[in-house]
């Protein structure tokens, strides 16, 4: 079976929360690759001016909808107005200290989408979906700092961390009973960095919950000061390691996604997980950017934080393998960007 784009037809693929961080890079990269992107956003965790960016980059406004996908309703004259051939499925919150403190705002939201979602895509025929999954639900690894899609899971540390794991256990339970459903859930570690072109990149609605963001706004005078959550770990220089996703590289791995699955005649469900292999210190991550900026940064250390994985990083070989997929970028592409970034958008606050 042809991929997708190479069908001859028009093909929409529905973004929800493709106004977002990673979704409207996804957006970019789904229309270059011949899709027609329907983004679902309702903009509580983004913000407008991405849709300026996003116009430039593709050359038309987004199709966009400004509808929450925890209402079913909204969601339905979707499914009626368009020919959907797949959905990306983003629309979640995202932040582990945020849900530490407030997790019913996170189950509600988080499963209630995705079960809209289905739901509508099962109704509707639409079987290609793609869940934004995430590395929080390998928990803490125990004596393994390199996890692939097969390693043990130990309960994720931290709400928004278990969201996903129900979440791709919704979508097991959901494909036993609709065998002929084609789902990928891709496991991103960190997303960082943004568009080179610096039209489009992470936006926080208020204080940031991850670190670059927090860096760049820290190094441009936003922030008063970096606090280094826990400096006793056992890693490299005591801070947290993470696994550096480049968002562009990410949402590149979003098409592959929905080529993969179209090209399947049966169903299909498979995770699979977006990194580079390589961890780096939260330490790390500051230097580079003191290199890159060509100044010093504010930052302090501070105590560890709750739900905080010590130390994960990808083994990224299925994603090579199934998806032809691998990182492009480095940490330190990353972080060139993200600062190019804030600076450019320094006036629209």
């Amino acid at each position: 079976m042809l991929p997708l784009k190479a069908m001859g037809k028009q093909q929409y693929i529905l973004v929800t929360g493709g106004a977002g961080y990673i979704g409207s890079h996804t957006v970019v990269e789904l229309k270059a690759a011949g899709f027609i992107p329907v983004i679902a956003d309702d903009f509580r965790n983004a913000n407008r001016i991405v849709l300026n960016g996003l116009t430039e980059l593709i050359n038309e406004e987004p199709l966009l909808h400004e509808v929450d996908v925890c209402n079913s309703t909204d969601m339905r004259e979707l499914f009626e107005k368009y020919p959907f051939v797949g959905v990306i499925h983003f629309a979640a919150y995202k932040a582990v200290g945020e849900s530490v403190l407030d997790p019913l705002k996170y189950y509600h939201n988080n499963i209630q989408g995705l079960v809209n979602v289905l739901d509508l895509a099962l109704e509707f025929s639409v079987l290609n979906v793609v869940f934004s999954s995430s590395c929080t639900v390998y928990g803490e690894p125990e004596g393994v700092k390199v996890v692939n899609e097969d390693s043990p899971k130990s309960k994720p540390n931290s709400p928004y961390g278990n969201t996903k794991a129900i979440g791709e256990q919704i979508l097991a339970d959901v494909f036993k009973s609709n065998p002929e459903l084609k789902i990928m859930n891709l496991r991103y570690f960190n997303p960082v960095g943004a568009h080179p072109s610096a039209l489009i990149g992470e936006f926080p609605i208020g204080k940031p919950n991850n670190l670059l963001p927090f860096v760049t706004q820290t190094g441009i005078g936003k922030q008063q000061e970096l606090t280094v959550f826990g400096n006793d770990y056992p890693t490299i220089d005591g801070t947290c390691v993470r696994d550096y996703i480049h968002v562009v590289d990410l949402a590149k791995a979003h098409v592959k996604a929905i080529n993969f699955l179209s090209s399947k005649e049966d169903g299909v469900i498979e995770a699979v997980n977006v990194g580079t292999g390589n961890g780096t210190s939260i330490l790390e991550v500051i230097n580079i950017f003191e290199e890159v900026a060509g100044k010093s940064l504010n930052w302090k250390f501070g105590p560890r934080r709750p739900g905080d994985v010590i130390e994960i990083y990808a083994d990224a070989s299925k994603a090579n393998r199934l998806l032809e997929w691998q990182a492009e970028y480095t940490i330190s592409d990353a972080v060139e960007h993200a600062w190019k970034w804030e600076q450019t958008i320094v006036d629209y606050e």
